[in-house]
């Protein structure tokens, strides 16, 4: 039994945002509808400008280090929206220093690195949570309820797609992305939330054998990759992933065929409920039509219902939805998936027996 801080219920949750960059705005912007439990107090970010730009927005006080943030700052819970490689040494600084960790995905680029954070923050009694915003989708917790209630009977096929574009210039306008040590390639980055959805939604996968190729974009890492799988339950499946579309995101989606069931979540980012069909009916079935939402963000509008939950565990009211435990389940199917690819074989999961 681990034991955590007290429950916070006096008082607004502070937050600290670490890396004030593309995706920190999400998470400013999502708590900032919580203003009347949570706030900002500090953000940081290595370029001097842009951690005064963050702060001007939030009213926060600014760092340009991590360190003296933590020598200063009253933060509860630091937020890292940092390049992916950096994840590792900074959730443990933190957790070191006593403070709660949330992680933007992937929560590390190395599977060992990832078990690391779980270990710091287990040994020094703060939370770690992993942000999948995408779960909060109100599609995927529809098929997520159908798969639990097992409308689908035995599941025998299931097809993810991820067909989204990033031009050169997005690579380019960082030094980190693109590399192996900060970023990872279409799988570990772009298509993170959607390699989750093989576990959380369909289960424990027992093997997989993956291609990768970096097929156009002057990048280290993988701009398209394919993924064969075998679930625990006898599914049969495939994840097919590129950041090549012409002439922009064409299709996030998740296909589950059973005996009993099919169900399609599609458009730009699992948003539509495309097919919904199964052989007996459900309370759910009445909610498909307003489950679907448009959106031309990648994002999603689950951070706001992410931070919900977050801010409701520092309370002492919820379990996290998304632990560091959690979050491993994702890392590990990522780097099996480059596993396979770089060495040409199946891999059985789990990594570690």
């Amino acid at each position: 039994m681990r034991h955590y801080p007290p429950a916070i219920t006096d008082r607004k949750i502070r937050f600290a945002v670490v890396g004030c960059g593309r995706i920190s705005k999400n998470h400013i912007a999502s708590i900032g509808v919580h203003e009347q439990r949570a706030e900002i107090v500090a953000v940081c970010d290595i370029d001097p400008d842009v951690a005064q730009k963050a702060a001007a927005e939030t009213g926060a006080k600014p760092y340009t280090s991590l360190a003296k943030m933590l020598e200063e700052s009253n933060a509860d819970a630091y937020i890292l929206t940092t390049p992916s490689g950096l994840h590792c040494e900074q959730a443990i600084q933190i957790a070191e220093a006593g403070h709660h960790v949330i992680t933007e995905k992937p929560m590390a680029t190395r599977w060992d690195d990832g078990k690391r954070m779980v270990a710091a923050c287990d040994a020094a009694g703060v939370r770690l949570f992993v942000v999948k915003q995408n779960r909060r989708n109100a599609t995927l917790q529809l098929l997520k309820r159908a798969v639990e209630k097992k409308r689908f009977g035995r599941i025998f096929m299931v097809n993810l797609n991820v067909f989204w574009t990033r031009p050169q210039e997005y690579y380019d306008s960082a030094k980190w992305r693109g590399t192996w040590e900060f970023d990872g390639g279409a799988f570990m980055n772009q298509a993170s939330h959607y390699v989750d959805l093989l576990d959380w939604i369909v289960g424990p996968v027992e093997s997989l054998q993956a291609y990768t190729a970096t097929l156009d974009r002057d990048i280290e890492v993988e701009d398209t990759g394919v993924i064969s799988l075998r679930w625990r339950s006898g599914a049969l499946g495939s994840m097919n992933v590129t950041m090549l579309t012409y002439p922009k995101n064409l299709e996030g989606s998740i296909t589950i065929l059973g005996e009993k069931g099919t169900a399609r979540i599609g458009g730009v980012a699992v948003n539509e409920v495309q097919q919904w069909e199964f052989a007996d009916s459900d309370e759910d079935d009445e909610k498909i039509k307003d489950a679907s939402y448009q959106t031309t963000s990648v994002y999603g509008f689950g951070h706001p219902l992410y931070y919900d939950n977050v801010i409701n565990v520092l309370r002492g009211d919820a379990s996290p939805e998304t632990d560091g435990r959690e979050g491993l389940k994702s890392l590990e199917l990522l780097i099996a998936t480059y596993l396979s690819a770089r060495d040409g074989k199946r891999i059985s999961l789990p990594l570690d027996y």
